[in-house]
This record gives structure tokens, sequence and C-alpha cells, in this order.
């Protein structure tokens, strides 16, 4: 159980980010037509998993936006966002903000994902979303980096997350 704040108040999540040199958990998220995905529908790619809990607040979808303008000049990574929100209000948050080089994802289905991820937060005015975190794969979905927010109002530490890229 990984402690991070929201707003300053303490909240829990469900257990700890994969560690590093570990084998990524696979899932089953679905895509903005509502297929399902899984780590293998981005097999031989490296991957950004960019955490949310919702595009509607301000650092999660300054976040997405600064992933975005990453992944324009990436063509061996994918950036996947992956948050609570519907497919639908991915899409018009993407329409909107010209988001258009990233992958959204969402946990409409099951928080399966949040659970095995370690990021299903448990007690805190958004109990049921997800923690704010970000994680690298290698091309083989072993886990090269992690970072989980300890407060998640505040944007990700971008410049490690990208330099595990490298």
């Amino acid at each position: 159980m990984a402690d991070v704040l929201f707003k300053g108040t303490p909240s829990h999540t469900s257990g700890d980010l994969p560690r590093i040199g570990s084998q990524a958990p696979d899932f089953k998220l679905t895509a903005g037509d509502l297929s399902d995905v899984s780590l293998a529908n981005f097999k031989g790619k490296k991957k950004l998993l960019s955490i949310v809990h919702s595009l509607d607040t301000g650092t999660c979808a300054n976040s997405a936006k600064r992933f975005n303008d990453f992944a324009k000049a990436r063509n061996d990574v994918v950036v996947l966002v992956v948050s609570c929100d519907l497919p639908f209000a991915q899409a018009r948050f993407c329409t909107g903000e010209g988001v258009s080089n990233v992958v959204t994802l969402s946990m409409m289905r099951d928080r399966k994902f949040a659970e095995d991820y370690g990021v299903l937060l448990l007690d805190s005015p958004i109990a049921g979303l997800s923690a704010r975190a970000t994680l690298v794969l290698d091309e083989n979905d072993k886990v090269l980096y992690t970072q989980m927010g300890p407060e998640l109002t505040v944007e990700p530490d971008y410049e490690p997350a990208l330099a595990a890229l490298k």
C-alpha cells in the first residue's frame, strides 16, 4: 500500500507500483472504439503509461498534453493515458485539446488494472479512482521506471520518465 496525498489529505492505494525489472501485469482496458485492449496490442514498442484519475482535472490534462508533445517525435514509443473517464469523455478531451499522439484507455469496465498496478485509491474523496502514476515499459513489457506522485494534484516529474525511454 502506498501513501499519497490528495490536496494535503492522506490517502492510500491498493498496493505498490510494479517493481523495476519485473514483468508488467497484463491488462484489459477499453479503447475509444469500446474494444478491449491489452499489452499485446502494443507488442514490440516501448510504452509510457500515464495513469491519471480523470482528464477533467488540470494536473491530469497537463500531463496528457506534455506526454502528447513528447510522443510527436517518437515512433518507437506508445504513450498510453489510462484514466477512469469514459472513452467518450477521453475523445472529447483529445479533440478539444488537440491531443492526437497518445492512446487513451479507460477503466470503465472494472478497476482490476488499478488494483494490479497498485494505484486504486481506497480512502480519499476520490476513492475508487486511480492515483496518478507514470511507468515506462520496454518492448517486452519489463518495467524500466516507475513514479507515483506523492501529491495527486502535482504534475509528474517528466524528465526521469522521458529519460528512461532513451
